[in-house]
């Protein structure tokens, strides 16, 4: 059975890459000195400074064990010189609605979104909207509320 390829931004593999190392060679180092101080304190059947060391440690690893395997599947989707003006993975796009408000969205693969930061998932209904559209083209959004706005697409760029 295949295994299955991840896309994602350069951009987004370089952050992954940036946090395994962080847990690897910095978070690790943190949780062995916790551990070892609670090992100091002596009865490790009722420490809860230990049972915890070994809870964040688990995570850690956990944590390090998913990267890994992100990072290796990764497959990082590179603009195409051809059309640069329609909108896929990688592409930032600035949106107005009708009152000349705007909002830019970045689309990018799952495991880097953060709609906090303005990054879509390529594959969330809002993303999927999103694809393929050109300068000039209507998107309607749909709001937690379930009320429409639409919006015209202003611009699209790539990083």
């Amino acid at each position: 059975m295949p295994k299955t390829k991840y896309e994602m931004t350069a951009r987004g593999l370089e952050k992954l890459k940036e946090e395994l190392r962080y847990l690897k060679e910095e978070k690790r180092q943190e949780l062995t000195e916790y551990m070892g101080a609670a090992l100091a304190d002596g009865d490790l059947r009722e420490s809860a400074a230990y049972d915890e060391a070994r809870l964040l440690q688990s995570a850690n690893e956990t944590r390090i064990a998913d990267l890994e395997e992100l990072v290796h599947r990764a497959v990082v989707v590179e603009p195409e010189e051809g059309d640069m003006a329609v909108a896929r993975l990688g592409a930032s796009l600035t949106l107005a609605d009708n009152a000349g408000d705007s909002m830019v969205f970045q689309l990018v693969g799952t495991h880097e979104a953060d709609i906090l930061e303005g990054r879509v998932s390529d594959e969330s209904r809002l993303g999927q909207s999103l694809m393929g559209k050109r300068v000039g083209d209507n998107v309607t959004v749909t709001s937690a509320s379930g009320s429409d706005t639409v919006f015209q697409v202003v611009s699209v760029v790539f990083d």
